[in-house]
């Protein structure tokens, strides 16, 4: 069965309208005949949306009954069962109602999509997982229910339903979104225009990465070679020398002129180099690209313009930004150079920046290294030379009668002319011409391949011998040269990977991705295996080109190890390239085994703190349950002795101290139990609209009532919280204070509303915490200062600041003003409807 096709709304904040976007497209299909049904669109009161659902077939929901009351989530097997062509499913990151098959929604679409229904549904920026901690940064506050990015990526279509922050507050002022008694609030905290703003931005960037990440997937696809301008990408051509600090600068300015610019900083290495690079330089360039949100790449080519119009080409570039050639102009008459010549072969859809600097025409600190091959110009007016200058030679001095002495030397001379153009193999040609030339026409007798004087045998003994020579010294010295440069552009790239090895900054997707760069291959990836005949795993990948799954069915493949291999496909590689793809490979084992160990080392850690948690909860059982059982059994064996006849105030007092015992182990035990649901993530809240008042007296029945001060205001707005959760949470807190309150001073609890929020201060005038302490007091197994064994486990306030965790609230501890200790525990102010879930949604968080 083919799988169902997924189209996302996706919007930066509640109220832009992607639900009435999606109902519109809903209408549109059945229009056009598509079985389209509702199966969960939630209208949250808004009459245009409310309106949109009219005309449009709806599948029952699924009533499920928890802790007392009766909820609807998506009934998955009915929608299933009736089988349609598409399904309206809305919020996609909602937390279904404990009971229910899944405990995502996402999970339920994600069935749908399986059954091969297709599936529209919406979702706020906010919810991707990825982005929590921004989105916390930017507006407070903390996104409960989250989607994984990648459900969202897999989506067959994106849709971003966009909207100004002055038009959506304009709606929310209208009454469009919220309550009118709701606006105020709202537009003052989650929807201010700062918050919108940001939102908004974040959702553009995330779309449009989508947007060029299919962008570039259909490039390679269809294999388009050509430049589309869709964004402003900038190549920065480094020498390695000092002028690039102003290249990267000026890139940096250009791509902040336009949307979306990007700045790839690229320095091509060769086998006969641009310059004598610095690494100290090229290593403050790199850091210089990346402080301007820039990234560096180095890459091999034979061929310096070639190479960087290739990069160019490959990333989709629209402008290369390269430096005045620092050449004089002398030295112009060896070529055009890399400007020039990188400006006449861009084409028109790549624009070239020639930028001037303060090194410019001042010449280069060493001379260019000559390359691996002399270049097939140079090749070409080599053998010309070699065959076609004797020939030229001896018409010439044909006319003209110089000795022989003279003509020896003429060519003797082009000889070396054309081993210096073209080395070793033109030279021999110009020696084996000129040898037969200077016998046939100018050596007696003329006309005869013979020599009648032995001087004139020894004088072409000597020319012959001098022009080997030469071409013999010309074509070692370039082959030393290619030598050279090639061992330092590989020093180069080994020093870059020791550095990196010692920063451990270098993730492994990052390492194949600079491989596929340097050796200019479609695709790298790290392969491994547990044994010999265990199947291979794709441990990491980089680039668009077709995956492997042997390193055999790689065009290079390079084996680390018994049962690890780096396997890259484009093409295949020289064999005096394997010795620094032997390094890269080498280097992505360590990053993989690094990364391993990481891992090791978390779940270590893990280990190791539940192990500490284990022996501190040990050594707690151990004093704390001995204690009071120790006096509720001597208690009890007391009034069962016959010996002592016990007075009634006797018996009376005995029997309270049991009481208290009891009490001191129920609250031990509920502890004890509340931390272990909060370590292993089962405490789900039923998030219900509640006046504090009501919950907070409930919280004081185990404390004196002459220790506490009650100020709750009846004008306080209700709190979405789970009754009982904030229950435990404010009786902990206010027996820790009790505790520490000296005498005669009571504990104040007072609430009130700031905000969407509604905030629940215990007060006490006991001796305090310290700056550096306030954190560590909600850890578990924590007692502060001298507290004795008999004050508790010290779970109490780790078990409150868990239970306002879980219900999308936070607890923190203040200075009381005047010496003491406030603690602040803060909740969510109810929306307009109060729905169960693990966390509220971003519709009722943002809700003041």
């Amino acid at each position: 069965m083919a799988r169902g096709k997924l189209r996302i709304y996706l919007g930066a904040a509640p109220g832009v309208g992607k639900t009435y976007a999606m109902l519109s497209e809903a209408h549109r299909r059945v229009e056009r005949g598509t079985d389209c049904v509702v199966a969960f669109v939630e209208h949250h009161g808004r009459p245009r949306t409310e309106v949109m659902l009219r005309g449009l077939e709806e599948v029952p929901r699924q009533e499920t009954e928890y802790r007392g009351a009766r909820f609807t989530e998506l009934d998955l097997d009915a929608v299933l069962a009736r089988r349609p062509r598409v399904a309206l499913v809305d919020e996609l990151a909602h937390t279904n109602v404990p009971g229910t098959r899944n405990a995502k929604r996402w999970q339920d679409v994600e069935e749908l999509l399986a059954a091969g229904i297709d599936v529209v549904s919406t979702v706020n920026i906010q919810h991707l997982e990825s982005l929590g901690d921004v989105v916390r940064s930017i507006t407070g506050v903390r996104q409960q229910e989250t989607v994984p990015d990648e459900v969202v990526r897999r989506a067959d279509q994106i849709e971003l339903v966009d909207m100004s922050p002055e038009a959506l507050r304009r709606r929310m002022a209208h009454g469009n979104i919220y309550r009118p008694d709701k606006v105020d609030a709202a537009l003052s905290n989650y929807f201010r225009p700062g918050n919108l703003t940001a939102l908004r931005e974040l959702a553009l960037l995330w779309v449009a990465d989508r947007v060029d990440a299919y962008l570039k997937r259909y490039r390679s696809d269809h294999r388009v070679s050509r430049i589309w301008g869709s964004r402003e990408r900038i190549v920065v051509g480094l020498t390695g020398g000092p002028e690039g600090r102003t290249l990267i600068r000026r890139a940096a300015r250009l791509a902040e002129k336009g949307a979306g610019g990007e700045v790839l900083a690229v320095y091509i290495a060769r086998s006969d180099g641009l310059t004598a690079a610095s690494p100290k330089e090229l290593a403050v360039q790199r850091t210089l690209a990346e402080d301007l949100g820039g990234t560096f790449h180095h890459v091999v080519g034979d061929d310096i313009p070639a190479a960087l119009l290739d990069f160019a080409r490959g990333v989709n570039a629209t402008q290369i930004v390269l430096g005045s050639s620092r050449r004089k102009s002398w030295q112009y008459v060896f070529g055009p150079g890399v400007g020039a010549t990188v400006a006449r072969e861009s084409g028109p859809d790549l624009d070239v920046h020639i930028v001037t600097h303060e090194e410019a025409a001042k010449g280069r600190g060493l001379p260019v290294a000559r390359g691996a091959r002399l270049g097939r110009s140079r090749l070409v007016w080599g053998w010309l030379a070699g065959l076609g200058g004797p020939v030229l030679l001896t018409l010439v001095l044909s006319g003209v009668h110089l000795g022989l002495a003279n003509d020896v030397l003429l060519y003797l001379a082009l000889t070396v002319a054309a081993a210096l153009l073209g080395g070793l193999y033109p030279a021999l040609a110009s020696a084996a011409v000129g040898s037969l030339l200077l016998n046939w026409f100018f050596t007696p007798p003329v006309s005869r391949i013979t020599i009648s004087d032995p001087k004139n045998i020894l004088a072409l003994a000597i020319f012959v011998g001098v022009a080997v020579s030469v071409a013999s010294v010309v074509d070692l010295a370039a082959r030393r040269t290619h030598q050279a440069a090639r061992l330092r552009a590989e020093s180069e790239i080994l020093s870059f990977l020791a550095g990196s090895v010692l920063r451990g900054d270098t993730s492994l997707e990052a390492l194949l991705e600079r491989v596929r760069e340097t050796f200019g291959m479609d695709s790298a990836a790290l392969l491994e295996r547990e044994n010999d005949v265990a199947p291979w795993t794709c441990a990491g990948r980089a680039g668009p080109g077709p995956s492997v799954e042997r390193p055999e069915d790689a065009d290079v493949d390079m084996p680390v190890g018994d049962h690890m291999a780096l396997a890259l496909t484009g093409r295949v590689l020289p064999a005096e390239d394997r010795r620094v793809l032997a390094a890269f490979a080498a280097q992505a084992a360590v990053v993989l085994d690094r990364r391993k160990l990481r891992e090791e080392a978390e779940r270590a850690r893990a280990l190791a703190e539940g192990n500490r948690i284990r022996t501190a909860l040990l050594a707690a059982v151990s004093h704390d349950l001995r204690t009071p059982l120790a006096g509720i059994k001597a208690a009890v064996s007391s009034l069962r002795s016959d010996d002592v006849a016990w007075s009634e105030e006797d018996q009376a007092e005995l029997l309270e101290g049991i009481e208290e015992g009891a009490d001191r182990l129920d609250h031990l035990v509920g502890n004890l139990l509340d931390m272990s649901r909060l370590r292993t993530g089962t405490v789900t809240p039923l998030i219900r609209e509640i006046d504090v008042d009501e919950v907070v007296p409930m919280a004081l029945g185990g404390v004196p009532e002459a220790d506490v001060e009650l100020d709750i205001p009846e004008s306080l707005p209700m709190a979405a919280v789970d009754p009982g959760l904030l229950e435990r949470s404010v009786a902990n807190l206010v027996e820790n204070a009790v505790k520490y309150s000296p005498p005669g001073h009571r504990v104040l609890v007072a609430a009130s509303a700031l905000g969407d929020r509604v905030e629940i201060r215990i007060v006490d005038r006991g001796p305090g915490v310290p700056d550096e302490g306030k954190e560590r007091i909600f850890e578990p197994f924590q007692r502060y200062g001298d507290a004795p064994r008999g004050a508790g486990v010290g779970l109490g306030l780790a078990v409150a600041r868990g239970f306002a965790e879980a219900m999308g609230g936070t607890l923190a501890a203040e200075d009381t003003p005047g010496g003491g200790l406030t603690m602040v525990l803060t909740v969510r102010a109810a929306g307009r409807s109060a729905r169960p879930a693990a966390a509220p949604s971003a519709e009722r968080q943002a809700a003041p």
